[in-house]
């Protein structure tokens, strides 16, 4: 059931969530949870440009988890991507779950009420924090380091400030990735503190191996053939050059930068 009012930002997470008690979802829980249970729209989420839905996922009496629903036939068309912007949030997770880094909420593609599209798991968080705030704590420079190298391998268009969430833990996640794994290289983010900086050997190790191994099935099937091999030619230039990215141009920043 689709309930008409549309919740303020403030008003879709609060203390008193039927999960909260239940503690954190280990990832193949949460699949599970995402993939098998009935999805209650609770409101629109403001200021998406597509359609984008909070839900609560139902299991017989009770809510286990909450969820972001980003239904397909809520995308609007982009002359420089293809359909099914909703399938590259599928690709951002399975690409972070290869490397080992945990940075993407786990996502699915299922049905919903407005159709197929992605389904994501809510990260509980202090929505004031997002990466301009994080950068100040040298605790979260590694999590950020690894996801200024995923997004460059996934290129990323629009990794805003905002789209870097801090949860209740201090684990730091990376939303909204639907804008990613163009072929062609349009990689805009927020992220370029350590340009031309080192890029610390455990990463470098992860992108290796993904190069080693080739992407997983479960990714490929999400990209078409020259989509996936521009992953590992991505990968393979980071590990060659084994240093972060730097825009000379000045122009590789999303707008807005929030």
């Amino acid at each position: 059931m689709l309930r008409r009012r549309l919740p303020d930002a403030d008003d879709l997470v609060t203390d008193d969530t039927p999960f909260r008690d239940r503690g954190p979802l280990s990832e193949v829980d949460a699949i599970s949870i995402l993939a098998n249970a009935s999805i209650d729209v609770v409101g629109r989420m403001p200021w998406s440009s597509n359609a984008t839905f909070l839900v609560d996922l139902q299991c017989d009496d009770h809510v286990p988890a909450q969820a972001i629903y980003k239904p397909h036939r809520g995308e609007r068309p982009l002359w420089d991507f293809p359909d099914g912007l909703y399938r590259r949030e599928i690709a951002a997770f399975r690409l972070s779950r290869q490397l080992g880094w945990g940075l993407v909420p786990p996502t699915v593609e299922r049905d919903g009420p407005l159709g197929v599209g992605s389904v994501q798991l809510l990260v509980r968080t202090d929505y004031r924090a997002h990466y301009f705030t994080m950068i100040k704590t040298e605790h979260h420079h590694e999590a950020l380091q690894r996801l200024c190298v995923l997004d460059v391998l996934a290129n990323s268009t629009d990794r805003k400030s905002g789209h870097c969430l801090l949860d209740e833990d201090g684990s730091v996640w990376a939303i909204d990735n639907g804008l990613s794994f163009h072929h062609e290289f349009k990689l805009r983010t927020v992220i370029w503190e350590w340009a031309s900086e080192p890029i610390p050997d455990g990463i470098l190790d992860d992108v290796a191996s993904m190069v080693d191994d080739g992407l997983t099935d479960e990714l490929a099937e999400l990209l078409d053939p020259v989509e996936h091999e521009a992953v590992l030619e991505r990968a393979r230039s980071v590990v060659a050059e084994g240093r972060f990215p730097v825009d000379p141009t000045g122009r590789r920043y999303p707008w807005p930068l929030i």
